[in-house]
């Protein structure tokens, strides 16, 4: 595995959907990584909206959660005086990049995909039967936004490694074909709290699932401290001697926010059978609202500013790095005059 000290000066890349409000889950797995990778590597992080489109969706739904998205990563500490933050469809050089890596790409890898296995079953199960051409190509148009940048390394948990399978197929095969060039992108493995939703901690936290299933970066605190005390905790079914994945689930909202002492206590208390849960999830309550103060004060700050100039400035910077490598491959491949 690479560590921190062999990879100081190398090209991180990770992207984000702007699919709705950011909730623990996507800050603590993912977002709180960001920032502090960003004092470590180079990195490159964008919002990819040309993704979100392979499902419906509204366009003026898509547009304003594309510019929230936009400043809660600022809020969230991404900071574009260290780091690339750009918005997808304002660096054409992907869509054009995804066509030559298209050509390099297979049938049989793309119907292997996981995530088009499962939602093209969804939707023709219980959707309209259509499934569009967008869900099944986006692998090709994922792994051209790691190269676009000539990406070293993608942060990953241990479970998300297959994702970057096809990407590390392509790089190969366009370099055995047309000369070294692309870096053969490697996972940047990372701890990612097993946050779960807290309506069924059975379930992972995620929006698709509902709103009663995440508790959000910057809920109102009437809203967090309900959902947290509503939190379920035993479900009847843990064997003698476990946590139950509700109280679990609480632990980790705990650690999450560092409160790892405190963890410690409330884990003695379970298993003496001295726990209140009422204790535990006010505990919880105040430790998410405390570690998220400065990111919600950050994010007030930031409500009257100009986004969309924002989006095009920064985005700028990102297709200047995209449009270089554009250049080069298409001299390589026989498209440059």
């Amino acid at each position: 595995m690479m560590t921190h000290s062999s990879a100081a000066a190398a090209t991180v890349l990770s992207c984000i959907q702007p699919t709705g409000a950011i909730h623990l889950g996507n800050y603590f797995g993912a977002i709180q990584n960001w920032v502090r990778l960003q004092s470590l590597h180079s990195c490159v992080y964008g919002i990819v909206d040309l993704h979100a489109m392979t499902v419906p969706y509204e366009p003026a739904g898509l547009q304003q959660n594309t510019r929230n998205m936009f400043l809660d990563l600022l809020a969230c500490g991404i900071d574009p005086e260290k780091s690339v933050l750009f918005v997808q469809s304002q660096v054409p050089e992907h869509a054009e990049l995804a066509w030559v890596l298209g050509c390099l790409s297979s049938y049989g890898e793309l119907t292997r995909q996981t995530q088009f296995k499962d939602k093209s079953e969804k939707a023709e199960e219980g959707g309209d039967g259509f499934v569009p051409l967008g869900l099944f190509t986006y692998p090709v148009l994922q792994a051209a936004d790691i190269l676009a940048y000539r990406a070293k390394y993608v942060p990953v948990g241990q479970d998300q490694k297959q994702h970057l399978e096809l990407t590390r197929n392509v790089a190969e095969r366009f370099n055995s074909r047309f000369g070294e060039y692309f870096p053969v992108p490697e996972p940047l493995f990372t701890e990612i709290p097993k946050l779960a939703s807290p309506a069924d901690p059975a379930k992972k936290m995620s929006k698709s699932l509902g709103d009663k299933h995440c508790i959000y970066v910057f809920e109102e605190e009437a809203s967090l401290r309900k959902k947290v005390k509503t939190h379920v905790t035993d479900s009847g079914d843990t064997p003698e001697g476990e946590i139950s994945a509700g109280i679990q689930n609480l632990f980790n909202l705990m650690k999450a926010c560092g409160q790892h002492a405190a963890v410690e206590g409330f884990a003695r208390d379970y298993s003496e059978k001295a726990l209140r849960y009422g204790d535990l999830k006010n505990a919880v309550a105040d430790a998410l609202l405390a570690h998220l103060a400065p990111i919600r004060a950050r994010r007030g700050e930031l409500a009257h500013t100009d986004v969309d100039a924002l989006i095009r400035t920064h985005s700028a910077k990102a297709r200047d790095l995209a449009a270089d490598t554009m250049r080069e491959v298409k001299k390589l491949v026989g498209l440059g005059y």
